[in-house]
């Protein structure tokens, strides 16, 4: 009897999966451009994953997926285009927890909500290095923390804009380690970059694949990892927790969302197509060298992500009080 159960089981199972197949397989989508929005500048984070699967999407949908750059206000501008989109599933972007988390607790003036946004997929983990320029005289963290409390907010730190990772984790370890910095926010990573590389900022956290080549040819200096553990692509740099910073462990998801409202069935065919894709060896290994971690996982499981990163750095905001003023 037992057996004739399960057998009934599995086959009821597999009915049930060739039928969502044969429903996605008939859903006319996509059947003209998808936008797909980074919130960066050129070379970010998300234009860098962008543009990485557009290639690819573009060819399993054989519709095209055009990437549009978005960058300014930690992602927020990206994030109020895609929440005002129509709910058609051709407005995507790809957005992180400064915009769909760190700025809803920390900025009044963000008007959207998770409601506002349907969730696909998350994408990556992003871990951050702190780089500084090299005409600082500092070579290591302990050298480059005495420096900062030498000179209370004298020192400058850029980021890719008010509420973003970038700012969070500086104000976080700057708690820690006890000193002050002056706050330079930019429109974006690659902003806050130049900015190193001109000399106007003394400091800051970046994404690493923003900073790789220049780390790796001296141009930017290496301090220390955001996370507990260290990168592939920076074996050489240690996490700020080796360094006695033993709790310190802050990093941002990157994920894929679009507007409220969006059909299931859409969702679906598009968490299934990303999921392909990122587990392509070639698209793992660039994202592996890239110090990007590879985190697809459904959007059962993207959307209960959200909903506690948001509780997460709505704490990290009260609790260092960081809200911006109106």
């Amino acid at each position: 009897m037992q057996n004739r159960i399960t057998s009934s089981i599995a086959a009821a199972a597999l009915l049930l999966t060739a039928s969502q197949a044969v429903a996605l397989d008939d859903i006319d989508y996509p059947n003209h451009p998808v936008r797909m929005l980074a919130a960066s500048a050129a070379g970010g984070n998300p234009d860098v994953m962008a543009r990485l699967m557009s290639v690819r999407l573009s060819e399993i949908f054989k519709s095209p997926f055009v990437v549009e750059d978005v960058p300014g206000v930690g992602g927020v501008i990206a994030a109020n285009q895609t929440a005002a989109a129509a709910p058609d599933g051709y407005t995507l972007s790809l957005n992180d927890s400064g915009a769909l988390a760190i700025n809803i607790a920390m900025n009044p003036a963000v008007k959207y909500r998770l409601k506002d946004f349907s969730p696909i997929t998350a994408l990556a983990t992003l871990p951050t290095v702190l780089v500084i320029k090299p005409s600082l005289p500092a070579q290591t963290l302990a050298e480059f923390v005495a420096l900062a409390k030498s000179k209370p907010n004298a020192m400058s730190y850029g980021s890719a804009g008010v509420g973003s990772i970038h700012q969070l984790t500086m104000i976080i370890f700057a708690q820690q380690a006890g000193f002050q910095m002056l706050h330079v926010p930019y429109r974006g990573g690659t902003g806050l970059v130049n900015g190193l590389l001109t000399g106007e900022v003394d400091a800051g956290w970046s994404g690493i694949n923003n900073v790789l080549a220049l780390i790796r040819t001296g141009k930017l200096r290496a301090l220390c990892i955001s996370v507990l553990e260290r990168d592939v692509s920076l074996p050489d740099v240690p996490t700020c927790a080796e360094l006695g910073y033993k709790s310190f462990d802050v990093a941002t998801m990157l994920g894929l969302q679009t507007a409220a409202g969006v059909a299931p069935a859409v969702i679906a065919r598009l968490q299934a197509a990303v999921a392909k894709v990122l587990r392509e060896p070639a698209m793992a290994e660039r994202m592996r060298t890239l110090g990007i971690h590879m985190a697809e996982n459904g959007t059962a499981a993207y959307s209960k992500f959200m909903q506690e990163d948001l509780a997460r750095y709505a704490k990290v905001v009260d609790d260092f009080h960081l809200q911006i003023k109106p």
